[in-house]
């Protein structure tokens, strides 16, 4: 009987050790970085180059894959709470397409307001399990009939069989850009990332999104939408990826265009890690943005209201005022040729784990 029970067992461990190994096969097999400088499709209805001395209009969001209500926490997601308790999120996908689209809808619903002269958005997904595939992007592109688009893939992953119980799976998720004005070139740009076992699976590509718009005296606005990475311990690889962004601003300055960098920073803008009341202490992710790095001639538009209203929320717990840590993560860089004011709006994290951030701007003759 003993016998029979420990062949049991073997042939269970066994079979488990073979289909561990497989599925990391299968990981490695997938696994492929995105080339960097790929060219971008634009779609392109509008004809009007930017003008100078004009007043425009963007807002920038982390639209967070239709998921984040404010009752979603995420699963790769932990934290503490003040008094040393820890926490961690439980949720891998969207409750369900219902949510999804119920997001989108109050994301377009904050928007279309404000009519923005350029939106550019990040964690877009277009075929992904965690969204159910809906495909946020063509939703947005049908919201917006009369602005041009880009869409850049931001990462993509093979199927991640984690959580077990409901696993993450694939994603296709990316960073759209949408302009009012014509767009003569786009590419993506590439991040540098962490390229260590297993984090690499988890914690895929990140990029920035370049658009290259001509303006009516000659020159050119540099367009760009960013998204850095978040996992990353002691913020090294963040680091690496601002001094990849700087080394690209400062070209393009030299150059004599106009410059502007809207997205998601996963950096603490204008001192924001310890400026909203939570319950949470600081959590380790947090990352500082150190203004001192960006080239001359650049700066963070810091919003008038930058601490009244934070961008992002922690994930790791539903989302209750007051008692999620905040802070400002995103927002928008500026070359000192464009005259501009942010406003980071309260749209109360009802449909993503981020507020959008409003951009007021002229380009200088």
């Amino acid at each position: 009987m003993i016998r029979k029970l420990l062949i049991v067992l073997g042939a269970a461990a066994a079979l488990l050790i073979l289909l561990v190994s497989g599925y990391a096969v299968y990981l490695t097999v997938q696994y492929e970085r995105i080339p960097d400088g790929q060219a971008l499709e634009v779609a392109q209805p509008a004809s009007a180059p930017v003008e100078a001395g004009t007043a425009y209009t963007a807002v920038t969001w982390n639209v967070g894959f239709g998921a984040y209500n404010r009752d979603f926490s995420f699963f790769m997601d932990s934290g503490t709470m003040a008094d040393g308790t820890a926490v961690r999120g439980t949720m891998s996908r969207a409750a369900g397409r219902a949510a999804v689209e119920a997001n989108l809808a109050a994301q377009l619903e904050t928007l279309q307001p404000l009519a923005p002269d350029f939106l550019l958005l990040q964690e877009v997904d277009t075929d992904a399990d965690r969204s159910y595939h809906v495909d946020m992007a063509a939703a947005y592109r049908a919201a917006y009939p009369d602005h041009g688009a880009v869409y850049a893939s931001n990462f993509h992953s093979a199927y991640l069989f984690y959580p077990v119980t409901k696993p993450h799976g694939r994603v296709q998720s990316g960073l759209l850009t949408l302009s009012s004005r014509r767009v003569d070139a786009a590419e993506r740009r590439s991040y540098p990332v962490d390229e260590s076992f297993p984090t690499k699976f988890f914690d895929l590509d990140r990029c920035f999104a370049v658009l290259r718009l001509p303006v009516d005296n000659g020159r050119e606005l540099v367009l760009v939408n960013s998204h850095m990475s978040a996992y990353d311990e002691g913020g090294t690889v963040r680091a690496a990826q601002m001094d990849t962004l700087c080394a690209f601003l400062e070209a393009e300055y030299a150059a004599g265009n106009y410059v502007l960098v809207g997205g998601d920073f996963n950096h603490a803008l204008g001192g924001t890690e310890t400026a909203f009341p939570s319950q949470q202490q600081v959590p380790e992710w947090v990352c500082p943005f150190d203004e001192a790095r960006l080239p001359e001639g650049f700066r963070v538009v810091t919003a008038a209201n930058g601490h009244q209203v934070a961008t992002c929320r922690s994930t790791d717990l539903p989302y209750t005022p007051g008692v999620n840590y905040t802070a400002v993560l995103d927002g928008f860089l500026a070359s000192d040729n464009v005259l501009a004011e942010a406003e980071n709006l309260d749209a109360g994290f009802a449909a993503s784990d981020h507020n959008p951030v409003l951009l007021r701007f002229t380009l200088l003759p």
